[in-house]
């Protein structure tokens, strides 16, 4: 267990949070997504209820080390003091710790906000280099990581810091990631079913492994499947498929018996797009089609697989759900996923898009600000940006 924000005496105490502000921009620097900006207030509030001097860092899109204007921060600033109701300073210097930050830092009141520059406008961020991860601590006492979607990197901001402060704690996201994942994983209440789509085999390799260890069902769908298709000895057609992989499939549904389930239908179609002819196949996909989305007795097989589950983590989705004409697996998962009675945990980015774009988010028990965090996580990886907090 990590020491959280309440865990510790914040007032009066200058506190650095690495926040998760990698928000999408329209051309006019217009944030067009706030989620992650709103995932960010129940930390941020905390603090300054609680008199903590608050200093926010993060990093948005890829810089490269240099600062880049399209990518600076100011927009956030400017909507983190629409939704806290009070002023955030924002410290525009291209080197982060720079004079700005230095003066805004010391006329600070409690329960005042400075948010720092880019962390990625430095070079050394991203490769952990002491003397940034120095700069950064010595604005601050303390160091609050609540950043999940970057906690498989170790970076200065997130990882590197951690070490010249006083203590490194979780904020609320992270401590509610390491709580759902960590425990939908380790310790779930039974039947514990995982849903696993998306496009490829190989990136999944390591989280397949570790789930079947652990869960009473895996369901694999979306453009992976097709590679399990191929080692169960029947055709593809044009669908997605890593030739590479066809070996590494048989040995997991040899390894795994009944514990995994495949669609037993798709619905395929003459080329990648959403007015394309589409039919749906049982068995073998034929020459010159691909499949696009599991058919209606695939959403059948699986939704009463989940319909006893206790515990559901589903990352990946099961088709291509950004064409209204192939999302119906997708959806359907979801909204059964939404009905159920239990612990329901969504992660990835595709999956969380997917869950969200069907209205669905609420209805779930919590859904992951990582795609590469929670799919590490679900590997049974250790994070850094976790690993480097300090233990209860």
């Amino acid at each position: 267990m990590k020491l959280t924000v309440e865990d510790i005496n914040v007032k009066g105490k200058k506190v650095l949070v690495r926040c998760d502000f990698n928000v999408p921009l329209n051309e006019n620097s217009e944030i067009t997504d706030e989620n992650r900006i709103v995932g960010s207030l129940p930390t941020i509030k905390y603090l300054i209820e609680n008199g903590a001097k608050v200093i926010l860092c993060s990093h948005m899109g890829k810089p490269k080390g240099e600062p880049k204007p399209e990518l600076s921060l100011a927009p956030v600033a400017k909507s983190l003091s629409e939704k806290l109701g009070k002023e955030v300073i924002f410290a525009a210097d291209d080197n982060v710790v720079g004079d700005n930050a230095k003066a805004a830092i010391a006329e600070m009141s409690d329960g005042d906000v400075v948010l720092l520059q880019n962390t990625r406008y430095r070079a050394e961020e991203t490769k952990n280099v002491d003397e940034f991860s120095k700069e950064l601590a010595s604005l601050a006492d303390v160091f609050v990581n609540d950043a999940f979607g970057t906690a498989h990197r170790a970076h200065c901001s997130n990882v590197g810091v951690s070490q010249y402060v006083e203590c490194a704690v979780a904020g609320y996201l992270i401590e509610k990631e390491i709580e759902f994942l960590g425990n939908a994983v380790n310790s779930p209440v039974r039947p514990l079913v995982a849903i696993l789509g998306g496009s490829k085999v190989s990136s999944k390799i390591s989280v397949i492994e570790n789930l079947l260890k652990k869960v009473d069902k895996l369901i694999i769908g979306g453009g992976m499947a097709y590679t399990f298709f191929a080692a169960q000895g029947k055709t593809t057609g044009t669908s997605l498929l890593e030739p590479d992989y066809i070996d590494y499939a048989k040995k997991m549904l040899d390894a795994a018996g009944d514990k995994i389930l495949l669609p037993v239908d798709t619905v395929v179609a003459k080329e990648f797009s959403n007015d394309a002819e589409s039919m749906v196949v049982e068995g073998n996909i034929p020459e010159g089609w691909m499949g696009l989305d599991i058919g209606p007795k695939s959403i059948e097989l699986f939704s009463q697989a989940v319909k006893d589950a206790k515990t559901v983590v589903w990352n990946g989705p099961m088709g291509v759900f950004e064409m209204p004409n192939f999302a119906k697996g997708t959806n359907t998962i979801a909204t059964v996923l939404a009905d159920l009675d239990a612990t329901t945990v969504i992660g990835g980015g595709d999956s969380v898009a997917a869950v969200n774009q069907a209205g669905l988010g609420e209805k779930m028990s919590h859904i992951s600000t990582g795609g590469g965090a929670s799919l590490e996580y679900l590997e049974g990886k250790e994070l850094p940006g976790i690993v480097c907090l300090t233990d209860k």
